[in-house]
């Protein structure tokens, strides 16, 4: 599943011949007026969420690639998106140029709740395990928390020393730490309760544009304007693999 500046989303298949050519395997589902920030399955592999430069969120049926809901109501780009945990329903949180964090309800199309204390672009933002809560990442140099049951912000991670943006962010496994990528080509690591920074990880040559923890939670991986990927084991020190690609 892909994304990018031609305003589509297209999907690949997982499993083909050798011989064929993926290109032409390549089936578009999604079509905005502007180009694609972030893209992703809902729990069905039949239906993809869309973020879109043209302000709008979208949800598509793969199969048709018909437009199925659209979700209005950010006032400017929406830089990125994150699903609700399965068990907590159908909804997801979106984040853009606007400032502004809105949690959306996929059945009605409503935005059902929104958060606007951050003081430049929301570039990521990630649902806390339990999906009680969820984190952002923003160009005014700081992660925030908010919960979603007291519909309010519970945590700012910021240091005066921290000047460039947050570009991504991921809890770990239990949601005790927080993970983000920033600009300065660095990842700072976040103790979600306490607010302190519990590490600082150098490596990259240039801004981190993404990061993912593993699924069982045992490291994480972080991708780059330096056209590597780097996977980090849970010790923070040291990366345990690293791909380059050139060009």
């Amino acid at each position: 599943l892909t994304s990018g500046l031609d305003n589509k989303c297209s999907v690949y298949p997982l499993t083909f011949d050798k011989n064929e050519n993926m290109a032409a395997k390549k089936k578009s589902v999604a079509m905005h007026t502007n180009y694609l920030s972030a893209c992703s399955f809902t729990n069905s592999d039949m239906q993809i969420l869309t973020a879109s430069g043209d302000g709008t969120c979208a949800l598509w049926d793969v199969e048709s690639g018909q437009l199925l809901q659209s979700f209005h109501g950010h006032g400017a780009d929406v830089l990125c998106l994150d699903l609700a945990p399965s068990e907590t329903g159908n909804t997801f949180v979106s984040g853009g140029c606007d400032k502004k964090a809105m949690v959306w309800d996929m059945r009605s199309g409503q935005c059902v709740q929104a958060f606007e204390t951050h003081e430049s672009d929301i570039n990521s933002v990630r649902y806390y395990p339990s999906g009680d809560a969820f984190a952002s990442g923003s160009d005014d140099a700081t992660c925030r928390l908010y919960d979603l049951r007291a519909d309010r912000e519970v945590a700012i991670y910021s240091k005066e020393s921290i000047i460039f943006g947050a570009s991504s962010v991921d809890f770990s496994l239990s949601g005790r730490l927080l993970f983000a990528g920033y600009n300065d080509y660095t990842i700072n690591v976040w103790d979600v309760l306490k607010g302190s920074r519990v590490s600082i990880l150098f490596g990259h040559e240039n801004r981190v544009s993404t990061l993912r923890v593993s699924p069982d939670g045992t490291a994480f991986c972080s991708g780059s304007w330096d056209h590597t990927l780097r996977v980090r084991g849970m010790v923070f020190r040291f990366p345990v693999c690293e791909r380059r690609e050139d060009g």
